[in-house]
């Protein structure tokens, strides 16, 4: 009677665990409801155990025969334990969750000034931005976390003290991490991080100037795989390994903390060291391979999970895997209940998990018709495939196909690339020499896992298509379940099997179905394309054989495609709005073929050269101001800012064009509004020196942020905004108050993130919008017709 008991606990571990972070994921959202939750599972927490011990005693005293040997005093006693565990759990979590919203409550009474100063002490930094915690000038006894959207000075790192001057603020959503959203012109530094942390960043910034000195997508990928640092991954790469799914790789967790904390321990064993002095020598190498790569979700899960079994090897009792991935987890939460909510940690937890619980029947299932090692070396990727995909299909709609021999070809690559890259990256302070050395090995495996990458997603029929959201991550869910208990189980097999197919034929054959209705549907008279380019803008603006691009991306890869598929290979005009790189870093790939050139002034030097490599490709280029104008086929195109007395530089010295049909248009006569970045003060600028009319299209400016300029929505009453930007930005955008202004105005919205590729055609009634993921719609129904030829008048 044993077993039964045990097996329970086995199985009520990870259920009390994954309630908990529900419990996290719902709470972290509603800050007023976290209080109440709390008290009411602790409540009925303290009922049932009360109304347990009554039962029990009342039981005593009537004299009643303990029966607790019996199948039903096992069940109820599993029942009573379950129940109060999850009462247990979920009052902890909202109680912790309840504890961070009141040291996240924002000072003076909850009102957010429109500019905040103050010092920030950063947590995460990118080239980019910066997330840390914030103490403002106004209220300095309150902490809280933020995130500002600028580059940080040279030196940034964990721990690092920040000035932060005038910068606009507004507040987050709920259920984001920062409590405060902030846009500065520029930060300074006021502490240099710690010296740990500051010798952690100089070695990564020595490790990534290592690697671009090593040719091709090899150099690139390297310090992903050995330190986690992705900056230097070209986005088609960056594709490719998704595509294959070998995405995780670059993500630092339990394989690396594995490695790290073996090769101590392997090391001390060679040396007959103790076993308490094995585990403080890997305890420290662990402390300090956190310090390198940053403690993202990933290694913070690894690093948690990986202490909790060398501190239980001290005595001599190993603990099992589940046991520990579950508390590693609880614990993580309750300090940190907005990991619930992020993606990275939900798939660590996840491929840990089926490693832990599928890699071992699914090799014995392998292992039926091929050779026992073969099967489990098999078995490790699939297994943590299908335990992550069902959150992968949240992200990317479709599954790779290729994905297991795409890691049976790379994994075992991987650890000499990341054994090899962690000791150049240790080593490059004190024995250039031998990094370097070690840095060309570690290029070896690394080039070949970009080269597997690239070929697995050069396939046919590299991803199938899937419904996306959570209605699809519940099909592929049931999906993998209908297979492996076909595949693992000893009854009704057949039954499974057909069911399993059942659903992936008709899942696959309906979404293949609505991908056919929606390439159908594509015009082919499209006057504007909005190009897929990630977090950036880039528009294609078609009138007969002129073409018109409105900024590049920041990934020269991801325009090459979108040019490619439109069927476009020269341009009339390029209009840069700024020079920031989601706006000009894909330039490369239009750089010998643009007729003519219109952009703002340079900020600095690579400004200058980026248009000077224009210049020396052939094309006419041309600082701008308000006025100048130019013809488009049958439309006129015509710069509306900047003006004479406003900022020619930056956000709000962003080149804005209007596109407007000549007299007499009968080919493609919409009208467009193209805004770059410029931020509210400028638009206020701008809507005072030009006088706006009505527009059938409008970009939205700075994809979609809140810093906006109602009334000039409101006055253009365009009758679709376009907004480019990258799915999971971290910025926020597009901000829901954005999103409210337009439908407000009575427009249709078209966001990348959401629609992928965007064509819009001209309609008798309106517009015929054209989306790659939702498909086509026709928003001309939603207010008036836009003014034909009147969109704007300098």
């Amino acid at each position: 009677m044993i077993r039964p008991r045990l097996a329970s606990t086995r199985l009520v571990i990870p259920i009390v665990a994954a309630s908990a972070w529900l419990t996290a994921g719902v709470l972290i959202a509603l800050p007023q409801a976290a209080a109440w939750c709390a008290v009411g599972f602790g409540s009925a927490l303290s009922v049932l155990v009360v109304a347990r011990a009554l039962h029990a005693r009342g039981a005593q005293s009537r004299g009643e025969r303990a029966d607790r040997g019996t199948r039903r005093a096992l069940i109820v006693s599993a029942f009573w334990r379950t129940f109060v565990l999850l009462l247990a759990a979920g009052a902890a979590m909202a109680t912790a969750t309840a504890v961070h919203h009141e040291a996240r409550a924002l000072p003076s009474g909850g009102h957010l000034p429109v500019q905040l100063s103050g010092a920030l002490e950063v947590t995460t930094a990118r080239p980019d931005r910066v997330d840390g915690l914030f103490r403002p000038v106004e209220a300095p006894t309150t902490v809280l976390p933020v995130r500002v959207f600028t580059q940080p000075p040279a030196g940034t790192a964990p721990g690092a003290v920040l000035a932060v001057s005038s910068a606009s603020a507004r507040e987050a959503e709920p259920g984001d991490r920062a409590v405060i959203l902030l846009r500065a012109r520029s930060l300074e530094m006021l502490l240099a991080p710690p010296p740990l942390l500051g010798a952690a960043e100089q070695l990564r910034e020595g490790f990534r100037d290592l690697a671009q000195e090593l040719p091709g997508d090899g150099g690139g990928l390297l310090p992903g795989l050995a330190i986690g640092d992705t900056t230097a991954v070209s986005e088609r790469l960056d594709r490719a390994m998704k595509d294959s799914s070998l995405s995780h790789l670059t993500a630092v967790s339990g394989a690396n903390c594995a490695i790290v904390t073996g090769l101590l321990v392997a090391l001390g064993t060679a040396l007959g060291w103790s076993r308490a002095w094995r585990v403080i020598a890997a305890l420290t190498a662990l402390l300090g391979f956190v310090v390198l790569v940053t403690p993202e979700p990933s290694v913070l899960r690894a690093a948690v999970m990986a202490t909790i079994v060398l501190v239980s090897l001290t005595t001599g009792r190993p603990q099992r895997g589940v046991p520990v991935l579950t508390c590693s987890v609880s614990a993580l939460l309750l300090h940190d209940p907005w990991l619930s909510r992020d993606y990275a940690f939900a798939l660590s937890v996840a491929a840990t998990a089926g490693l832990l619980l599928l890699s071992v029947p699914i090799g014995r299932f392998f292992s039926r018709c091929m050779p026992e090692r073969l099967a489990a070396v098999i078995a490790i990727p699939t297994a943590a495939q299908l335990a992550c995909q069902p959150i992968l299909i949240l992200l990317e709609p479709s599954i790779p196909l290729y994905g297991v021999p795409a890691n049976l070809l790379a994994g075992p690559a991987a650890p000499v690339a990341t054994v090899l890259g962690s000791l150049a990256c240790v080593l490059l302070p004190a024995l250039p020499w031998l990094a370097g050395a070690l840095a060309w090995v570690a290029w070896l495996p690394s080039a070949w896992i970009a080269a597997v990458a690239h070929v697995s997603a050069a396939l046919p029929l590299a991803r199938l298509s899937w419904p996306e959201g959570w209605v699809g991550a519940a099909l592929l869910a049931l999906l993998t379940g209908l297979v492996l208990a076909a595949a693992l189980s000893h009854r009704r097999k057949r039954e499974l099997a057909m069911t399993a197919i059942i659903v992936l034929a008709a899942t696959a054959g309906a979404t293949a179905v609505a991908d056919s209705i929606r390439a159908m549907g594509r015009p082919s008279d499209w006057h504007i394309a909005l190009c897929d380019v990630g977090q950036g803008d880039a528009a294609v603006v078609r009138d007969g054989h002129q073409v018109l691009l409105v900024d590049t991306g920041a990934s020269p890869e991801l325009l090459s495609d979108c040019l490619h598929w439109l069927g476009v290979t020269r341009l009339d005009v390029l209009v840069l709005t700024h020079f920031d790189h989601d706006h000009s870093g894909g330039a490369d790939a239009v750089l010998a073929r643009s007729d003519l050139v219109i952009a703002s002034d340079p900020e600095d030097d690579a400004d200058a050269q980026l248009l000077e490599a224009f210049r020396a490709s052939g094309a006419a280029v041309e600082l701008v101001r308000a006025g100048r104008s130019g013809t488009l086929g049958s439309h006129e195109w015509r710069v509306l800012w900047p003006s004479g007395n406003g900022p020619s530089k930056g956000n709000d010295g962003s080149v804005v064009i209007s596109i407007t049909p000549l007299p007499g248009c009968t080919n493609g006569c919409l009208s467009s509004l193209w805004l770059g970045d410029l931020g509210q003060d400028a638009q206020v600028m701008l809507s005072a020196s030009a006088r706006l009319g009505r527009f059938d299209v409008v970009k939205v400016s700075h994809h979609g942020s809140a810093d906006q300029h109602p009334p000039l929505y409101r006055a253009i009453r365009a009758r679709l905004g376009l907004i480019g930007v990258g799915a999971d930005n971290g910025y926020g955008h597009p901000a829901p108050a954005v999103l409210r202004l337009l439908e407000e105005s009575d427009g249709a919205i078209a966001r990348t993130d959401v629609d992928g590729m965007v064509l819009i055609a001209p309609r008798a009634d309106g517009v015929h919008v054209w989306r790659e993921r939702s498909g086509g719609e026709d928003p001309g129904s939603k207010g008036e017709a836009a003014s034909r030829g009147d969109g704007a008048d300098d």
